[in-house]
């Protein structure tokens, strides 16, 4: 039996990370240590993984006079400010200084009767030097000076709108041949916070509406009939319902990513541009037999750099990637006015569906599918159920603020399908023994694409703290064993050099 594995803490593997940065030799640092030179190359090989677990040196400067309180809402912050950026929404600095305080108020709430006066309300000043200095420490960007943003916003939409429509009639674009893709963030177990279970039971005891967020990316063209297969980053590379089920990745509904945090990055956006999105609009165009053009449209999101055309494989130069101006997005992203929203009702739709047909002939409760039989497989079913329902209606009455004249009549015929799909929802209740109205729906989806209260960034937080810890860990069990398997090689080595010597 091999040596029993010693697993370092986060302090520890930090200090090495300080030492080796000061100049301390791996030799020197494995001998202050009681470890191999491997097991130090690890650590250092990790350093950036382990610094995201605790606030980074560019991001807090650790300060006698700053409270825990204080460190507690700048790593909040910078998880609301992420997650907002990756989104591709505009952030101001009365934007960030509102939900600064609103952190530290919750906060604030959460400590016993008495603080002290340098954590009291009154406390925190979100002032101008202040949030220059968490700009620089965070890194964070497109960022819009108060009162700057609306005006500037509009207009520079106004003329977008122009250069548009000069460019689809220069190159002779249709509408099939126009695309728009747009990533959100979807809380997959979030449901209505007035849910009931039954009639008896009026809330849902230990019920926690958001504990998993995926990142989804969503695409199709302007005239609604090509959607391509979506982009989904996660958590895990392997979840345990895919080794359960062994499910091969290229069958899924969706391209299947993983990160410790599960953002959408620049690597991912190009594979899924290579391997997903120019294969299908290739084969859309010769199937219809239209010209082959495509122009992608995209908004300003960091997983969507400029030179993405560079990144193209050769077989699809013919498609043209086109930016929409900075902070422009809620007025001009396609995919923000209503399908996106559209998605998430018919998402929340079939989870009530689902439910119904788990729990119609059996004693479950909405509690007890939740924990036993909602996993990621049936997530990505139900994904799978919802994009194909976005009807074409919606996906062409979205490009009427950019591009009105690709938007056929019919598609300005009201909202219809869209409010059946809440009537749909709702009238379930009635066999389901569930207390839903529209409002519970409508602003389930609002929830989904904006606010993020500070327990559910706590929750995110958590959640990407202990990823990257199980990542770190498993990793260093992996070196462990290598370095245990070579000093048994060395080992068995030195045995057979003596027999060799004793029978010389």
């Amino acid at each position: 039996m091999g040596p029993k594995k010693k697993m370092m803490s986060i302090e520890l593997k930090l200090e090495i990370i300080e030492k080796h940065e000061q100049g301390v030799r791996k030799i020197d640092l494995a001998r202050m240590y009681g470890c191999s030179i491997s097991v130090i190359c690890t650590v250092l090989k990790q350093k950036e993984l382990i610094k995201g677990i605790t606030p980074a040196k560019s991001v807090t400067i650790i300060s006698k006079l700053r409270t825990s309180l204080y460190e507690k809402m700048k790593k909040l912050l910078k998880v609301w400010v992420t997650e907002k950026q990756l989104q591709g929404g505009t952030l101001t600095q009365s934007i960030i200084w509102e939900k600064a305080r609103a952190i530290y108020g919750d906060l604030l709430k959460q400590i016993p009767h008495t603080f002290t006066k340098e954590e009291s309300e009154d406390s925190f000043k979100a002032s101008r030097g202040w949030f220059d200095n968490f700009r620089k420490r965070t890194g964070i960007h497109s960022v819009v000076r108060h009162g700057e943003a609306a005006s500037s916003d509009v207009k520079a939409a106004e003329v977008y709108i122009i250069t548009f429509s000069e460019l689809i009639e220069a190159k002779g674009y249709l509408p099939q041949q126009v695309f728009n893709c747009d990533e959100t963030g979807l809380f997959w177990k979030r449901m209505p916070n007035r849910t009931y279970i039954t009639a008896e039971e009026k809330t849902m005891p230990g019920h926690k509406p958001m504990k998993d967020r995926l990142t989804l990316a969503l695409c199709a063209n302007a005239s609604g009939d090509c959607k391509i297969k979506p982009l989904l980053v996660y958590h895990p590379e392997n979840p345990r319902a895919f080794r359960s089920h062994k499910i091969l990745k290229v069958k899924l509904p969706v391209m299947w990513r993983a990160n410790p945090k599960a953002w959408l990055t620049r690597k991912f956006f190009v594979e899924w541009i290579n391997l997903v999105f120019g294969l299908s609009v290739k084969k859309y165009l010769q199937e219809n037999n239209l010209p082959m053009q495509a122009l992608l449209v995209l908004d300003n999101a960091p997983a969507h750099p400029l030179n993405l055309e560079d990144d193209l494989f050769e077989e699809f130069k013919f498609i043209k990637i086109l930016y929409l101006p900075p902070n422009t997005t809620p007025i001009l992203q396609t995919m923000d006015q209503q399908v996106i929203s559209d998605f998430k009702k018919l998402y929340t739709k079939h989870i009530f569906r689902r439910y119904f047909e788990v729990t119609e002939n059996t004693n479950l409760t909405l509690r007890e599918f939740w924990k036993d039989h909602f996993n990621i497989m049936l997530c990505l079913r139900i994904i799978d159920q919802a994009w194909p329902g976005v009807t074409t209606s919606t996906l062409t009455s979205a490009w009427k603020k950019l591009w009105p004249e690709a938007v056929a009549e019919r598609a300005f015929e009201g909202l219809a399908p869209e409010v059946s799909v809440v009537e749909e929802i709702v009238s379930l209740r009635k066999s389901m023994g569930l207390k839903v109205d529209e409002r519970d729906v409508n602003k389930l989806v609002e929830e989904q694409v904006q606010k993020l209260t500070t327990e559910e960034l706590h929750d995110l937080h958590s959640q990407q703290h202990t990823v990257v810890q199980r990542k770190i860990s498993f990793e260093e069990e992996i070196e462990m064993e290598e370095v245990i398997l070579t000093r048994d090689i060395k080992e068995i080595l030195g045995m057979w050099e003596k027999v060799v010597e004793l029978q010389g």
